[in-house]
């Protein structure tokens, strides 16, 4: 499974970005999520996207009023929008997929991409 993260970049404080997560038909039914690291800092989960009947979205406390997650079954892409960044945004995210049912939000991720930088910045 290979996930291709786009869209990150210098943003003022402020602004927005839309991330995307590119994949392939086989991550249809898997649950996609995005996490974040910034320098020096683990791992942290911010939202997550799962087929199938139920609540479909999730997102952490962390950024929920600011960050909202979606997905286009038909070309196979997740995306991550991102409102009122500020500079402890600043990290590199990336998407994940898991095709495991069942599990938190936040765990057992088995497929990872490469990420994408995002920087807040004046």
């Amino acid at each position: 499974v290979q996930l291709q993260a786009s869209g990150g970049g210098l943003v003022l404080p402020g602004g927005s970005l839309t991330l995307s997560c590119a994949t392939s038909e086989r991550t249809k039914t898997y649950l996609m999520g995005w996490f974040r690291q910034a320098a020096g800092k683990e791992r942290e989960f911010l939202a997550a996207h799962r087929w199938g009947a139920g609540i479909p979205t999730f997102v952490s406390d962390s950024v929920k009023g600011r960050f909202t997650t979606s997905r286009d079954l038909n070309d196979h892409t997740l995306y991550l929008q991102m409102n009122n960044l500020k500079p402890e945004d600043t990290a590199r995210y990336y998407c994940a997929a898991r095709r495991r049912p069942g599990g938190t939000w936040n765990t057992g991720y088995e497929y990872w991409g490469q990420g994408t930088q995002v920087t807040v910045s004046s």
